[in-house]
């Protein structure tokens, strides 16, 4: 089913939906899945939750934060506007009552506005046409003092001139990838993870145990992850047709003109997590 008028790109949602099929994250292991769950949810004020808060998780993909999520609370309500993304959730997420799945795009949440007692949206809303509208559709939904958990990609803010010239370079290269037709695409950006994310990667973490300092090598922030998580975030890097960045600045407004305030940012990577609460 189509979903027209809903901030969403068509063609960048059949290939997440294609992504999530592929790559439905039962590869990566339960103690990395955990440790990245923590490091995005490290802002997250849990215990400001009422009991049994019902939240959404807007673009929840594969369901892979979803199934830590809704464990911790009453409702979850999983939105995605790829049907195959939501039916890898369905299946991950089959013996969790709290888990509500709805085939809907940010600018059509089938959620009454003010109902909500929470909502995050991780790496997602930067694939959509209008990242500032999407964000206000969020916070609609929320009741008033309700957080909002967000992460956008950054705009290399504080980063040195080598980092961002190498990051131009790479993004020349998505808009070449991104268009490919689906299996090429597929196996470039998988050749993309064995040649240039695992040798980096594994680079940085060796410098590190050497005593460097490799917070501004590219690809450093892989150092402690799996290939299988280089194998998805290649795909999801190189092989999206719409990617948007922000610096904090930037993020903090959008965030404030939606309605939220008393907002927190994630002094760490990934850039930019952050939350905020509803006036």
């Amino acid at each position: 089913m189509a979903l027209d008028g809903e901030n969403i790109d068509p063609e960048v949602v059949s290939d997440f939906g294609a992504e999530w099929a592929r790559f439905d994250q039962a590869g990566m292991g339960e103690a990395e899945t955990q440790a990245l769950f923590d490091r995005y949810f490290a802002v997250f004020p849990w215990e400001r939750l009422p009991k049994n808060p019902v939240g959404f998780d807007l673009g929840c993909g594969s369901g892979r934060w979803a199934r830590l999520a809704v464990q911790r609370v009453g409702t979850l309500h999983c939105i995605d506007p790829a049907e195959a993304a939501l039916a890898v959730a369905r299946e991950k997420l089959k013996d969790q009552p709290g888990a509500v799945f709805h085939h809907a795009g940010v600018g059509a949440i089938p959620l009454a506005d003010g109902s909500m007692d929470f909502g995050y949206s991780l790496g997602v809303l930067h694939h959509v046409p209008d990242t500032a509208a999407g964000i206000k559709s969020c916070v609609a939904k929320l009741k008033p003092g309700a957080p909002m958990l967000l992460y956008l990609y950054y705009a290399l803010d504080g980063k040195p001139w080598l980092f961002r010239a190498i990051w131009q370079a790479s993004d020349l290269v998505r808009k070449v990838v991104s268009a490919l037709p689906r299996p090429l695409k597929f196996a470039v950006c998988q050749l993309i993870a064995a040649t240039v994310y695992w040798p980096l990667a594994r680079l940085a973490g060796l410098l590190e145990k050497a005593g460097a300092s490799v917070d501004n090598l590219p690809l450093s922030d892989y150092r402690h992850m799996s290939f299988y998580s280089m194998r998805t975030d290649a795909l999801d890097r190189f092989g999206t047709r719409l990617e948007q960045r922000f610096t904090r600045v930037q993020i903090d407004a959008m965030m404030r003109a939606a309605g939220l305030g008393d907002i927190r940012f994630l002094e760490g990577p990934p850039f930019w997590c952050a939350v905020g609460f509803k006036a």
